[in-house]
């Protein structure tokens, strides 16, 4: 793997603000780089298809997102827009264990979300394992796996910034 135009490289990149929104959301999450592709995985060797992780956010126009739901159709557009999922530097599987770790993410230096792995719903093991029986996964893939709670809105020019113990850390400004 070798960092891509997604990485967050320093404290001075800029996430541009979509358009279409007048309400975007953070979501910080453990990232899940794959190594090896597969359909109908097992949770017991999920982990053997792991390449490495990162740090992401999942950015959502809580907007468009809140508009589809009323209409019972996809939130495609809420959360696939340019830029819609910064993610960190990865780093390999055996330096990180994706069970435990603090996450946390701040906008404009106010911690807006703090949790632990441990604390997940679904541990990547399942996540894997639960996606690959609806789409079959390739090498390269990454996986966002979900966020702790204080998800809320940012707005141009405030600075995101978040890790993951063990893990990494990004910045960026919403411009």
């Amino acid at each position: 793997f070798t960092a891509s135009e997604g990485y967050v490289g320093g404290p001075a990149h800029q996430v541009p603000y979509p358009p279409q929104t007048q309400n975007l959301h953070h979501e910080i999450e453990l990232v899940v780089a794959l190594a090896a592709g597969g359909a109908d995985i097992d949770a017991a060797s999920a982990l053997q298809h792991v390449w490495g992780y990162g740090v992401g956010v999942d950015l959502t126009r809580r907007d468009l997102q809140d508009v589809a739901k009323q209409a019972r159709r996809p939130w495609d557009l809420a959360k696939g827009f340019d830029a819609s999922g910064p993610v960190s530097e990865l780093v390999p599987a055996e330096s990180v264990d994706p069970t435990h770790g603090r996450i946390w993410l701040s906008v404009d230096d106010d911690l807006r979300q703090e949790g632990d792995l441990a604390d997940q719903i679904w541990p990547v093991t399942d996540v894997i394992a639960h996606l690959s029986t609806s789409v079959a996964l390739r090498p390269g893939d990454l996986i966002m796996t979900g966020t702790p709670a204080g998800v809320g809105a940012i707005a141009r020019g405030q600075q995101v910034r978040g890790g993951i113990d063990g893990v990494g850390a990004l910045s960026f400004v919403v411009s």
